[in-house]
């Protein structure tokens, strides 16, 4: 394999979508409440976004390796390190680098913002690093959800508002769950399909504690739990509120293969369906805002 394949593939491109809609989310609010949107503050916040969320990619790749979760017997998409495409060393030295562009993106941004965004900045980055990093990973314990509600959805859209807005509203933060509870499901569904290998290598995530069934729920309600609280926002947006609810189709038909799919790399596909969701999503509630 090219080794720019590997890089590629490595990043994970097919989920970047979820560090990038909620920037999209909180922009478009901020310029629904001020009709005024800074370029160079979406700019960076997107790709800080996606450098962080590229970061902790490569050290989960290399992590996972280390700690032997990646096995033959991998449910999952194939690892970069684990097959061989590239070396621990390299792996773990692209993270690093996605990090430290990230942190000069944050420049920018907190000569923008000041002191907020060093606190959202810094906290980011070390939470990226101790997702796979560190004496007790988060993700290998129960927390990965709320750690990805916490930071791709409450900080990514509240971030994103703050940096157009200088301040905080209602709306920003319903929208941020909202957004955030879907970024939560992709998650869900990829602990779910290594639950077995998880359970068997002490990665104890949120499925291996609950079990199929129960973690088959959770992701029901990540799910319609988005769709269900859209009403939330219609004092602030009237009818476009039920905008983003034409994909409730497609949520509905991802938890039916959720419940109904035997355990397998089946999953890969509503792995990338769900992230595909979360976009649709976001992209009708940004357009609610800017109707």
């Amino acid at each position: 394999m090219k080794t720019s394949t590997a890089w590629f593939l490595a990043c994970r491109p097919k989920t970047l979508s979820v560090s990038l809609s909620p920037v999209l989310v909180g922009t478009a609010i901020a310029w629904h409440d001020t009709g005024v949107l800074l370029w160079l503050p979406l700019l960076a916040a997107a790709c800080g976004a996606a450098f962080i969320q590229i970061g902790t990619n490569l050290f989960n790749d290399v992590g996972d390796f280390l700690r032997g979760t990646d096995t033959p017997e991998r449910l999952g998409p194939r690892r970069a390190t684990a097959e061989g495409w590239l070396t621990a060393g390299k792996v773990k030295a692209g993270a690093w680098l996605s990090f430290a562009l990230a942190f000069l993106c944050g420049i920018y941004l907190v000569v923008h913002g000041g002191w907020p965004i060093i606190a959202i900045g810094l906290a980011s980055l070390a939470a990226g690093w101790a997702y796979t990093g560190g004496p007790k990973p988060i993700a290998y314990g129960p927390l990965g959800e709320i750690f990805v509600f916490v930071f791709f959805g409450l900080i990514a859209v509240g971030g994103s508002y703050y940096l157009q807005t200088m301040s905080l509203s209602t709306a920003t933060l319903i929208a941020a769950s909202l957004v955030g509870l879907h970024a939560a499901a992709v998650i869900t569904v990829n602990n779910y399909r290594d639950l077995d290998g998880d359970a068997s290598n002490g990665k104890n995530t949120l499925a291996v504690h609950l079990g199929r069934p129960a973690t088959q729920q959770v992701y029901l309600a990540e799910m319609l739990l988005p769709y269900i609280l859209l009403p939330l926002l219609s004092r602030e947006l009237g009818w476009q509120a039920l905008l983003p609810a034409l994909s409730l189709p497609l949520a509905l038909r991802l938890a039916q293969r959720f419940r109904n799919e035997a355990p397998g790399p089946v999953f890969n596909q509503i792995l990338a369906a769900s992230a595909g969701l979360q976009l649709l999503f976001a992209l009708l509630l940004t357009a609610a805002f800017c109707i």
